[in-house]
């Protein structure tokens, strides 16, 4: 990302004549990509949220033709599961896909055939349903509904339904939770806004922390609804904000632990993500990004080495794969498609050469129960060894 401090005209926002450093800048981008820098802050309040899961619902899939995982778990013998897990539906209108939905968490509960041709099956599950986005709850012209169930790497189909009862229902969100912005000095747009104050203002800005140097770690949208402003606990020529929510794109708590290692400054060692947990690990991924310094073209060849001692899940195999191949805090995907597509080139380092898997057994043993693809007997340690070789990369594990 960049450094934070080419906003505005070039002017360094990253740093101010106080006691206490800038953490947070405040930008507004323009469809067009310009930015204006709309204030900086000291700190936030309520920034790590943990998501709280969408409420259980029953649905019912109307007149269904079973693919994949979802006709598995429907076989007679009962061999096969009925979990599901995610679950994405597509509303197609004609030729093509006109709303997105996500069933979390789905669990096939009775199936029986559809009333109306014995061919078909009405299914019964059990989901927590997440819309995509706010839809309004109307059905296209001849709509037919296409599932694709989330248990491998390129989302296999789960069949076709005539409609779905108790989708478009209406939805009510969780509360809303505050965003505090502590110790804030407004610029002249943020300053329009304090003056004017309305309740359904729709100002929305990017919400950029940095680390202790100024670089900028990560950046939040967040919509500038403001319920008070007062002088500050830090100073009166500096502003508290109350947002009355602060989004849900918000990391989790078990983030902030990894956000204040990446402010003490871009990671230097390895395995500094080897101590935390899946969702930390998720976090640490989230941090890095492509390096947009890298010019000219991909370097091939050497030997690059994996220290495998930590790899015991898929945020830990994505964070040691990134330190082999390009460094400490470096990038190069968070998940199956990402790496995948990063093997293609463009980030500094493609195939052709070696890794070095060093104590792959951790991984194998790891993931010994994680088989991505039911059509396939391998493993996603397995998986993930053959996508590198498919690629033109000679794995060898010690």
């Amino acid at each position: 990302m960049d450094d934070g401090t080419g906003v505005g005209g070039g002017v360094d926002h990253a740093v101010w004549e106080r006691g206490f450093p800038v953490r947070y800048v405040l930008v507004q981008s323009d469809y067009d990509g310009e930015e204006e820098y709309w204030g900086r802050c000291a700190g936030v309040e309520g920034l790590f949220v943990d998501k709280l899961p969408p409420r259980r619902e029953v649905l019912t899939l109307r007149g269904c033709t079973p693919e994949g995982p979802l006709r598995d778990a429907l076989a007679p013998d009962g061999a096969v599961t009925g979990l599901l897990g995610e679950v994405c539906v597509e509303v197609w209108d004609g030729e093509q896909p006109m709303q997105w939905w996500s069933l979390v968490d789905t669990v096939v509960l009775a199936h029986q055939p559809n009333a109306g041709d014995p061919g078909l099956v009405d299914v019964v599950v059990g989901a927590g349903v997440e819309e995509e986005r706010h839809w309004r709850h109307t059905l296209p012209g001849e709509p037919r509904f296409k599932m694709l169930a989330a248990t491998s790497n390129d989302l296999p189909s789960a069949g076709w339904c005539q409609k779905i009862d108790g989708l478009f229902v209406p939805r009510y969100g969780h509360p809303a939770v505050p965003l505090h912005l502590i110790g804030c000095e407004p610029a002249e747009p943020l300053l329009t806004v304090l003056r004017r104050r309305r309740k359904y203002d729709q100002d929305r800005v990017e919400l950029r922390a940095l680390d202790r140097n100024g670089r900028e770690m990560y950046r939040l949208p967040v919509h500038l609804r403001i319920e008070t402003a007062r002088p500050s606990v830090l100073g009166a020529d500096l502003f508290d904000i109350r947002l009355t929510d602060g989004g849900s794109d918000r990391p989790s708590t078990a983030a902030r632990p990894v956000w204040e290692t990446w402010y003490r400054g871009f990671p230097a060692t390895r395995n500094l993500w080897a101590p935390y947990g899946t969702e930390g690990r998720q976090a640490w991924l989230d941090l890095t990004t492509p390096d947009r310094n890298a010019q000219g073209p991909d370097r091939s060849g050497g030997v690059h080495h994996l220290d495998g001692r930590f790899v015991t899940d898929r945020p830990g195999l994505y964070c040691a794969l990134a330190e082999a191949l390009v460094g400490p805090g470096g990038f190069f995907g968070r998940e199956w498609d990402g790496f995948k597509d990063c093997l293609g080139g463009g980030l500094g380092i493609a195939p052709p050469f070696t890794l070095v898997w060093h104590d792959s057994q951790v991984a194998r043993e790891a993931f010994a129960d994680d088989f991505p693809d039911p059509a396939s007997e391998l493993t996603y340690f397995e998986e993930m060894v053959h996508l590198l070789e498919t690629y033109g990369a000679t794995v060898t594990l010690r």
